[in-house]
């Protein structure tokens, strides 16, 4: 806790007024919360945005949350929505706001709303190195929120869909997401932030999330601002999986996906008589045998096309000219996320052709290792994440918006012996500026330094559509021509021409080539 001069200073260092010592009590539509201060900044957690969806709620819509009355404690976050930090639970609809202390409800600070990844398996709001402590510190409102994942948010059956034939249907995880963005747009006002100035970012299954806010009506006005941490762009997790009636060519439906897995637990049936057995399962049930590891499983239907929240695979919406007309970050990390299971060198090289062979072999293993394993994940990492980031980027740049692209690169100083390069989701800490909660006492002042600039950059964004300002190495704004980027590495962040271009542009080619 700090004192009232402490809270004052903070105030005014921020260019804010108002009364400290009421600065942890707001009200909003469900009734009246307590936050906690710590450090210039009131934290409030474990705030519903929603009823549980438990018992006949399971497989719904988000619903309101109920009202309350008094004061209600927000000093500990709610349940994750898989096993994390806190213990895991299906009543998991909260969020967490953090907010300078002593700002007034009218301050109309800039919002930032964070999306966590975990593959639309696991997640949940709770781990330290999501604290929106530093970013508040900042001048920011931070919020984020849990959203069901695994099948309890993503799930379908023919039962479900005779129960509501209008829908929405399957995407349930999204629907929370879009329910918690009209909870910052009613509320945010209460804690000092600008309900017209949101910038959602996430990483991983977070960022490929946004793809799909950024594409579906739904979500039309619900945030001003983008930044996609390592989340694809070109493809849904599940390409061409839909609700119902399975695609020429593609996965099945996710109806058949549903009926697989009430077959696995003994339910049989497409009637109400099956949904209700369904819906009485016990949750360990309804998630056993579900993780990272397993999430292509016939049991698990993941993101689907529903035609209403999901309409469609996000590389076609923006190839076409479609996708928010917002301003963005996009960008993925330097040893990225990519699954291979080729066992030879020309299954590795199979994707670009014969005719590409020797070209793809210069650019993706220039030293002629030979290294299937390796050679096979730099491949597949550039065709995940890098070069969809790329071809986001571009449809960007292309239809005038503002975009801004950058690949993470930067290695914590004790990671490097291990590390030849950033991986999946190691650059959340340096947004967040909470590396000191991720690597403690191994802690260097490079990697304190780079997460000051990191955090720098994504709140300049947020309150200006810029990411640049005075201190920090210039990020250009990216067109395909010039294809700068802005890269974390391990001597500071550098602006510069693509060194990747030739990998990304066969990548590109093989990726156009398979397009209808």
């Amino acid at each position: 806790m700090i004192g009232k001069a402490g809270a004052l200073g903070a105030a005014l260092a921020l260019g804010l007024t108002g009364a400290a010592a009421a600065a942890d009590i707001v009200k909003v539509e469900s009734g009246r919360l307590q936050g906690v201060v710590q450090d210039g900044v009131v934290a409030f957690k474990g705030v519903p945005f929603a009823a549980p969806p438990i018992g006949d709620l399971r497989w719904r819509p988000p619903q309101p949350a109920a009202k309350w009355s008094g004061v209600r404690p927000a000093a500990a976050y709610g349940h994750d929505a898989a096993p994390l930090g806190t213990e895991p639970a299906e009543d998991c609809l909260v969020l967490n706001v953090w907010r300078p202390q002593g700002a007034p409800a009218n301050a109309k600070l800039p919002v930032m709303v964070w999306i966590y990844g975990g593959g639309f398996v696991n997640g949940g709001s709770s781990p330290d190195v999501y604290s929106g402590h530093q970013i508040a510190r900042q001048g920011v409102v931070l919020v984020s929120f849990n959203y069901r994942v695994g099948r309890f948010g993503f799930f379908a059956h023919p039962a479900l869909t005779k129960e509501s034939p209008g829908g929405p249907l399957g995407n349930y995880g999204f629907m929370d997401q879009i329910a918690a963005l009209k909870w910052v747009q009613r509320n945010i006002g209460a804690f000092g932030g600008d309900p017209g100035n949101v910038t959602i970012f996430g990483e991983s299954a977070g960022g490929f999330s946004i793809h799909t806010l950024m594409t579906t009506p739904a979500a039309k006005g619900l945030f001003h601002k983008a930044i996609v941490q390592s989340g694809g762009g070109r493809g849904n997790i599940n390409p061409g999986r839909r609700v119902s009636g399975q695609a020429p060519g593609g996965p099945p439906s996710g109806e058949q996906v549903g009926l697989a897995f009430a077959k696995s637990v003994g339910v049989e049936g497409e009637d109400a008589a099956a949904l209700a057995a369904l819906r009485g399962l016990p949750a360990d049930k309804v998630v056993s045998g579900l993780n990272m590891m397993t999430m292509f499983t016939p049991t698990y239907a993941g993101p689907m096309v529903d035609g209403q929240i999901v309409v469609g695979e996000p590389g076609a919406i923006y190839a076409a000219g479609g996708g928010a007309d917002v301003p963005l970050i996009v960008g993925a990390n330097s040893m990225d996320i990519g699954f291979s299971t080729a066992k030879t060198l020309d299954e590795v090289y199979a994707p670009f052709g014969p005719e590409q062979r020797t070209a793809a072999q210069a650019a993706f293993d220039p030293g002629a290792t030979g290294d299937v394993r390796k050679v096979g994940t730099v491949v597949a990492s550039d065709t995940m994440m890098v070069e969809p980031a790329r071809f986001v980027a571009k449809t960007w740049s292309k239809a005038g918006r503002p975009v801004y692209a950058f690949r993470f690169s930067y290695v914590a100083d004790s990671m490097r012996q291990q590390w030849p390069g950033a991986p999946h989701a190691t650059e959340i800490p340096y947004v967040f500026d909470t590396v000191k909660a991720k690597y403690g006492e191994a802690l260097s002042a490079s990697d304190a330094a780079t997460a000051q600039a990191a955090s720098a950059y994504w709140v300049a964004f947020a309150k200006s559509g810029d990411p640049n300002g005075a201190g920090r190495p210039a990020w250009p704004r990216y067109d395909a021509q010039g294809d700068q980027i802005l890269d974390f590495t391990n001597d500071g962040a550098k602006a510069g021409a693509d060194p990747w271009k030739a990998r990304l542009d066969l990548v590109e080619g093989a990726a156009d080539a398979k397009r209808p």
